[in-house]
């Protein structure tokens, strides 16, 4: 069966000045409201990986989720979450990034890969990079493979992908900031 062809990037509504002035948020609620748009996006973001053998996809909160999860589902695998500080129950690994102004970092349970786990990195937005390099450096911490990327949205000028470089990285619609 052939997919069908669809601008993506039509159904992924810009808003400008949110959440702060001078940022233009790409608000995908416009896309995962029609159910064909998302279903299609959601093949789209596995089809660069379909040979990978993934075991695990570690969805990247928050509407990160919403992929991952549906993602997982599809391919029945486990769905590690990667969550803010302070989120996650149990023992769990933490890992720091560098801000523009200041730190962050994220979260994930240590029993949530093991070292035969094959992982698919997952999440709407790809901007500088820094939430999904930690997310792939407490992956492979706890012993996993990383099998690549995949993102709904890459913002092109912010360069994500440079600190992404070790792994196969896929984004379903670019955008110039």
């Amino acid at each position: 069966m052939e997919k069908p062809k669809i601008n993506f990037e039509k159904y992924i509504r810009n808003i400008p000045d949110f959440p702060v002035k001078g940022i233009q948020f790409k608000d995908v609620t416009t896309l995962i409201k029609e159910g064909d748009v998302f279903s299609a996006s959601v093949d789209y973001l596995y089809d660069p990986f379909r040979e990978k053998s993934i075991t695990k996809i570690a969805g990247v909160e928050a509407r990160g989720f919403i992929f991952a999860a549906a993602m997982a589902y599809k391919l029945n695998v486990g769905i590690i979450p990667i969550r803010k500080p302070g989120r996650l129950p149990g023992d769990i690994l933490a890992e720091e990034y560098q801000l523009e102004y200041g730190k962050d970092s994220v979260e994930v349970h240590i029993d949530g890969v093991n070292k035969e786990d094959k992982v698919l990195i997952v999440d709407d937005l790809l901007a500088t990079g820094g939430t999904s390099s930690a997310a792939a450096r407490l992956i492979e911490r706890l012993g996993a493979e990383i099998v690549g990327c995949s993102f709904l949205i890459e913002l092109t000028e912010l360069q994500g992908r440079q600190k992404l470089s070790d792994y196969e990285i896929h984004s379903l619609v670019q955008f110039a900031v």
